[in-house]
């Protein structure tokens, strides 16, 4: 009898030590998840915060566009005297596309008498949209820098492209905007705030 007391005993005695051994782990776990999570928050990751871009407001023209060809194609017409302040004051054929086969491709600059202020559209139109679609992305893929802005291009509600802006990595001053609309695509650089304006007023 003597000796089941002493069993029992020792039983008793090791479950207490087991209690005190969990009960210990569990008040050492939590209150690392709540230094990690509460405070200081080492283990939280805090979402980075999306570029401010402004919303451009349209204003009058402040100097005359450039003329367009007699001969200009329907792209080339289609292309806005005016976008806000900017007018075009250059449209030139180019080939720097000229690796995607376009059908069309043109190089049009849209000032507002400042030279500093100017943005460079490149638009050039494929034969069908999953060519123009792939511009879109080798495009998009060669933009380095801090996103502005991305989405979806909209006409009358249904989606014919998408569009991604950019400032430039070297430069955060500077900025392109990349958008495609079905079979054309156009991409726009210069000053960042010029950028913004055109890309958010053009009519295309």
């Amino acid at each position: 009898m003597a000796n089941n007391g002493s069993s029992n005993g020792s039983t008793v005695h090791s479950l207490r030590r087991v209690r005190i051994v969990v009960a210990v782990f569990t008040a050492l776990f939590v209150l690392a998840l709540i230094s990690a999570f509460a405070w200081p928050g080492w283990a939280v990751r805090e979402t980075p915060k999306a570029a401010s871009v402004p919303t451009a407001t349209a204003s009058k023209a402040t100097i005359e566009a450039k003329a367009l060809p007699t001969n200009a194609s329907d792209l080339l017409k289609a292309m806005p005297d005016h976008v806000s302040n900017f007018a075009r004051t250059q449209a030139d054929t180019t080939d720097v596309w000229s690796d995607s086969s376009p059908v069309e491709e043109y190089k049009i600059v849209y000032s507002n008498g400042t030279d500093k202020d100017a943005v460079t559209l490149t638009v050039g139109q494929w034969s069908d949209a999953t060519k123009a679609q792939n511009q879109y992305n080798t495009l998009t893929g060669q933009l380095k820098g801090s996103s502005l802005a991305q989405g979806a291009v909209k006409v009358s509600g249904e989606v014919v492209g998408k569009y991604d802006v950019k400032a430039n990595e070297d430069d955060d001053t500077k900025a392109t905007a990349v958008w495609r609309n079905d079979t054309v695509v156009f991409s726009a650089t210069g000053a960042k705030d010029s950028v913004v304006s055109i890309y958010q007023l053009f009519p295309l």
